[in-house]
């Protein structure tokens, strides 16, 4: 393989600078809209897997999310003691337990509706070109995981 040109080390010529700088002006723009719900935007994704999919293990949330279980703890914690989630013991396995939304969880997903909304709204971009990213990035992410 050949080295490139010095310009290839320029901040703004990484995939990694632009995506870490997009990732957190993104996260940063969902803060105030989730606010008012009282969701963190790790949590906001817990409940997104739960009421797509409740209950779930523990472990499969961690799958879906891509996160690692001592990352994953802290926020399940925090939504079961907000009252939004409750754990259920797996009959068998003591070491894993069930996940899924309570009913004042369940009743947040109808708040929750109007966070994609406001999130499209608040960056400002044509919806077609936000989905297009999306699915860029999952193009992206599917080729990281391929690679592993």
């Amino acid at each position: 393989m050949e080295p490139l040109s010095s310009e290839a080390l320029e901040l703004d010529q990484q995939v990694c600078f632009a995506l870490a700088v997009a990732s957190r002006s993104v996260i940063g723009a969902y803060r105030p809209i989730l606010e008012p719900l009282g969701l963190t935007h790790p949590q906001y994704l817990v409940m997104l897997a739960l009421w797509d999919d409740a209950p779930l293990r523990f472990g499969e949330i961690a799958t879906v999310l891509r996160l690692d279980p001592a990352t994953l703890s802290p926020i399940i914690k925090r939504l079961e003691q907000s009252g939004l989630i409750e754990r259920t013991p797996v009959a068998g396995d003591e070491r894993t337990f069930s996940v899924a939304p309570t009913q004042a969880g369940l009743e947040l997903r109808e708040q929750a509706l109007l966070v994609p909304p406001a999130v499209i709204q608040r960056l400002g971009l044509p919806v077609e070109r936000l989905m297009a990213l999306r699915d860029e990035l999952h193009a992206v992410i599917e080729s990281v995981e391929r690679s592993a």
